[in-house]
């Protein structure tokens, strides 16, 4: 159950920051930021008086705004890059980051698992790289030697929403959505109030604010299933296959945008398939 959580995640995950992405390219960043992350909140908000009782305590508080402040950074420069950048590369770079940080923190804390299983995470991390590999026409139009656009920022995305991951994983499973929406409103105050102090406009063009919308919605029903997995599941395996998101986002982007995919990333598309039936198939 908990890998069909976290794969669920990942596709949801990889489909909203596809429409983020796409409104960043039409809005400016602190704006989608907004507008995405206050759908999620309204969203969650709706929900609250169908979820059970809950017993928050200071802990949990503490950690889902920690959980708001890198949330929120980790997705304001996501966005950026995938408006930038090319979605199939900067997407899977961000994910092997982010992937990294929780994988390693939990074999620290003593997660152990089977061989098959770490040879699927192993693997599952070999894909995400092989799907960053830029093709080879997009790489003849730029500089020779020159990063594409959106790897450093990518990079840096990657750290925080790793953080982002082990802040959540930290909340207790009696504290129900509310460090979760508690992470949703410091996101959403922090970059409101770096909309005003910078001047940025809020307004966006419909197409730009319904998608913005969608990929918030979106984002927001990843972040229950990813909670709900890692309060039951192990870090490693969990976070790993919910950094399989990337595959959602190359895609969409292929599709809709017409972004080309290389044999590299196809194979990485098809590693990343094997790699979920190693982990699912022999964990829990």
């Amino acid at each position: 159950m908990i890998e069909i959580f976290a794969l669920s995640a990942a596709l949801l995950y990889g489909s909203a920051d596809f429409f983020g992405g796409l409104s960043a390219r039409r809005a400016n960043t602190i704006a989608t930021v907004v507008i995405s992350q206050f759908a999620g909140l309204v969203l969650l908000l709706g929900a609250l008086p169908f979820l059970p009782a809950a017993s928050v305590s200071p802990r949990d508080w503490f950690w889902g705004m920690c959980a708001g402040v890198s949330g929120g950074g980790g997705v304001a420069l996501l966005y950026r890059a995938l408006a930038v950048g090319t979605m199939a590369v900067v997407a899977p770079i961000t994910a092997v980051v982010s992937a990294v940080i929780p994988v390693l923190f939990g074999f620290a804390m003593g997660e152990r698992v089977g061989l098959l299983t770490a040879t699927g995470i192993l693997l599952a991390l070999i894909a995400i790289v092989m799907v960053t590999q830029e093709p080879t026409a997009t790489k003849n139009q730029g500089r020779t030697g020159a990063l594409p656009s959106g790897v450093l920022l990518a990079l840096l995305a990657g750290v925080v929403v790793g953080i982002f991951f082990l802040s959540i994983a930290q909340t207790s499973s009696a504290s129900g959505m509310w460090p979760l929406l508690t992470a949703r409103f410091v996101s959403v105050s922090l970059f409101a109030v770096v909309a005003l102090v910078t001047g940025k406009t809020l307004r966006m063009r419909r197409p730009a604010s319904v998608t913005a919308t969608v990929g918030g919605a979106l984002d927001m029903l990843a972040n229950v299933l990813m909670m709900l997995a890692v309060r039951v599941g192990p870090l490693s395996i969990i976070v790993t296959l919910v950094s399989l998101y990337p595959a959602g986002t190359v895609i969409l982007a292929r599709f809709v945008l017409g972004e080309r995919l290389s044999l590299i990333q196809n194979a990485g598309l098809a590693c990343a398939l094997i790699a979920v039936l190693l982990i699912v198939g022999t964990s829990g």
